[in-house]
């Protein structure tokens, strides 16, 4: 028999506590993931307290959606339910960091601001700057698998992860990868886990990989008359000896965005190491940009963090194709947008193809979306890519399916490991891939 709802709120506090446990009506609407409102939410403050969160939900057959800083809850599709959020904010500990090993086990409710901070002291890092910001929390991070600019040079958040600590669905604490004390056997949990959006466990702790701190750095900005300059630079670039951190095809909406001069294309460079290095790839940088018609000027290092307004519209799409034909798929891009008349800002990653897309304006959210979407979908997957629909109203995300077509084999092996690691399908349902 089901519990009444005062009896669940004692249930809750009698975990993590009274004052970690929101039930009041309006305070939960705050917290809606896509439209639905929790029925609760906790915030636990220990991996044991997450264990007895999960284990009591099992028991009761509630979902469950973990939040980190609640910067990307817009990714996935509408949940089927939502009984409770699960806040890991408070699960923000540095548990061990040991500089000389350059390896650091933290927990997933801590910023990214903060443990930057943190590792700062040591000339050390974790080299992962996603959009949104340095608020945003490892674990989120993690289970959005998401990336940033940085990713060029030091691959995503998953590349950098040793080892994860989680609760499964049942409460079962599980160790995987790097200082394994249990772990699932036959499976890569850590790289299971990132991008997963929780769907598999809840990540309580990371153990991740360091780099150190360049001792100097330089951004410059190489503004071109069109998009195919822009992609001769951006091919010779890649084909050159020059080892940018970051190398990012920015549109014209982009720009205004970012409060930069206008163009009708550029591309945004960083380069990171001693201060020698830096000037002399900054030169070349600009040698070979202005070969190729740019304008080239400093931009300061907060310019990659203003380069996130970019992407605040109503409307985000993830393009992934391969990663020379990028300034191609952001000119179709703009052919449909422009055609209905729709604004758009857009960020294009050199390096591995990805181009996220952000729409303004009425038609956005409308019948042109899905019209838009299927034409792009269909054209890239004649190169085997694909397109996500990170963010968009919830009358949106109800007519299509956001994260697009899964080949039947590997949508059946998705299954059957969500039905081995969550057999009662409580954590965040329906949101994933196939609707797991």
């Amino acid at each position: 028999m089901a519990v009444s709802a005062p009896a669940a709120r004692e249930a809750l506090a009698a975990i993590v506590g009274s004052a970690h446990v929101v039930s009041e009506p309006a305070a939960l609407g705050g917290l809606a993931v896509d439209g639905a409102t929790p029925r609760w939410a906790a915030r636990p403050g220990s991996v044991e307290e997450m264990s007895r969160l999960l284990a009591l939900c099992s028991r009761e057959g509630w979902s469950v959606a973990p939040r980190g800083s609640g910067s990307c809850l817009e990714l996935g599709g509408p949940p089927a339910r939502v009984d409770l959020l699960l806040d890991c904010r408070r699960l923000d500990a540095i548990v061990e960091h040991i500089p000389e090993d350059m390896v650091a086990t933290v927990g997933a409710g801590l910023s990214l601001a903060a443990l930057g901070a943190a590792l700062g002291r040591y000339r050390q890092r974790f080299p992962v700057d996603p959009m949104g910001g340095a608020s945003r929390s490892v674990g989120g991070v993690l289970a959005t698998g998401a990336s940033g600019p940085l990713r060029f040079r030091y691959g995503q958040a998953r590349d950098l992860l040793l080892g994860v600590r989680f609760v499964q669905a049942d409460g079962t604490i599980t160790w995987g990868g790097s200082k394994v004390v249990k772990s699932v056997t036959g499976y890569d949990v850590p790289k299971l886990l990132a991008g997963s959006l929780g769907t598999l466990g809840v990540i309580v702790e990371a153990t991740l990989r360091l780099h150190p701190m360049p001792p100097a750095s330089g951004s410059w900005l190489l503004s071109f008359p069109a998009h195919a300059e822009a992609a001769a630079f951006v091919a010779a670039a890649l084909d050159s000896t020059l080892q940018p951190e970051r190398l990012v095809v920015v549109n014209a909406g982009a720009l205004r965005a970012a409060a930069r001069p206008p163009a009708h294309a550029a591309v945004a460079v960083s380069v990171g190491s001693i201060a020698e290095a830096v000037q002399s790839q900054g030169g070349e940088l600009a040698r070979m940009g202005r070969e190729h018609g740019a304008t080239v000027s400093d931009v300061p290092e907060d310019f990659w963090l203003e380069l996130g307004a970019a992407l605040a519209g109503p409307v985000r799409l993830r393009l992934s194709g391969e990663p020379a034909r990028l300034c191609r798929w952001l000119v179709e891009v703009e052919r449909l947008a422009g055609e209905a008349s729709v604004p758009l800002s857009a960020l294009g990653e050199a390096g591995s193809g990805a181009l996220w897309v952000s729409l303004g304006g009425a038609e956005a959210g409308g019948a042109w979306l899905a019209r838009a979407v299927g034409t792009l979908r269909e054209a890239l997957s004649a190169e085997g890519g694909s397109l996500v629909v990170e963010r968009a109203p919830r009358a949106v995300k109800d007519q299509l399916d956001v994260w697009g077509p899964i080949p039947v084999d590997s949508l059946a092996i998705m299954r059957r490991i969500k039905q081995e690691f969550d057999p009662s399908g409580i954590l965040n349902p329906g949101r994933f891939v196939g609707g797991l």
